[in-house]
């Protein structure tokens, strides 16, 4: 039961920090000043929302989304939500193929050799289908995780940083809902894909806690930090590289790999959704579907990194705070279920 809590949790984790909140850019695109609260807030709702939808997924046993967003919503309204999904599914993880080019681009890598070699590795995972994204997940999951962890407290260490939080100073609370909002699509998508694979609801509270409890307390101190550097922001299509600058090019050369490492979980995690989506009406295997995939995505890779994810994250948060309060109801109405 632990051992495969943690699997999920990683699995969730892998789809959450992806190319918009490991770089900050979506941390501080939601959060900012006066935002304690908020993230407070985002992590019991975001432990409340995984649970809740890995629960209906190994209730109805599924291998897709679809049966979790009906059970939510009803047959009509998830006819909507799954197309909202799809289309979700689709533009972020054209986000994640612009990040990954991007990423290379550090290397030297044009940015369009940069895309084709992020892609490739793509459908190399999907030739083991789950298990290969699991696989890659929990090797390059903590990786990044402890590593993003210490340039943070490093930098807030050195520039004696005094976390406080006062009550009455917390105008921005609100952003834990369209923050969380933002998140529901992947989760839905990622985790109604593993219902049939969960062998009790047990899994569900070790990766919905065990996630949610991580993803909080980073996302706190991650924002303390871009606060710090809040004027240098604008300046930077990566915020996370403001806190490298001073380092030794091995510190950025490593948070390079591992920002590539977890853009291409969230890619990852999207044509998983897409992928067992399509995979009974298509009747191929996830790799070839991945392809197709991928193909129609690269046009749209032209835009801006920052550009994408400033302009389609917020749009979805507010598109999807409706599903959010069904899930957070959906506890108190089906209690008796």
């Amino acid at each position: 039961m632990l051992r495969a809590g943690i699997k999920w949790m990683f699995l969730i984790l892998g789809t959450a920090i992806g190319a918009g909140y490991a770089s900050g850019r979506e941390i501080w695109q939601f959060f900012g000043e006066q935002s304690g609260l908020a993230i407070i807030l985002f992590t019991f709702i975001f432990i409340i929302c995984c649970f809740t939808i890995m629960k209906i997924s190994y209730e109805k046993k599924a291998e897709h989304f679809v049966p979790v967003l009906q059970e939510l919503i009803g047959p009509k309204l998830a006819y909507l939500y799954d197309g909202i999904t799809i289309l979700y599914l689709f533009s972020t993880t054209i986000v994640m193929l612009a990040g990954g080019g991007a990423t290379l681009e550090l290397f030297n890598i044009p940015f369009w050799w940069g895309i084709l070699l992020f892609s490739l590795f793509l459908v190399l995972v999907f030739l083991w289908n789950i298990n290969g994204l699991i696989s890659i997940n929990i090797v390059i999951i903590p990786l990044l995780v402890i590593f993003l962890v210490f340039v943070i407290a490093i930098f807030l260490f050195f520039d004696n940083k005094e976390i406080s939080f006062n009550l009455a100073k917390q105008g921005n609370w609100s952003a834990a809902f369209t923050f969380t909002a933002l998140n529901i699509l992947p989760m839905i998508a990622v985790l109604g894909a593993i219902g049939k694979e969960m062998k009790s609801t047990s899994e569900a509270w070790v990766a919905s806690i065990g996630s949610g409890l991580l993803l909080g307390t980073i996302s706190f101190y991650y924002n303390e930090a871009l606060i710090g550097i809040a004027q240098e922001i604008i300046l930077y299509e990566i915020p996370l590289f403001i806190f490298l600058k001073e380092y030794p090019y091995i510190f950025v050369l490593t948070m390079s790999v591992l920002l590539f490492g977890a853009i291409f979980t969230t890619a990852a995690s999207g044509l998983l959704g897409l992928t067992t989506r399509f995979k009974d009406k298509m009747k191929l295997p996830l790799w070839s579907i991945a392809i197709i995939f991928i193909v129609l995505m690269v046009p749209f890779t032209t835009f801006g990194f920052s550009t994408l994810v400033s302009i389609l994250y917020p749009i979805y948060g507010i598109a999807n705070l409706y599903l959010l309060a069904v899930i957070l109801l959906y506890p108190i109405t089906n209690r008796y279920n």
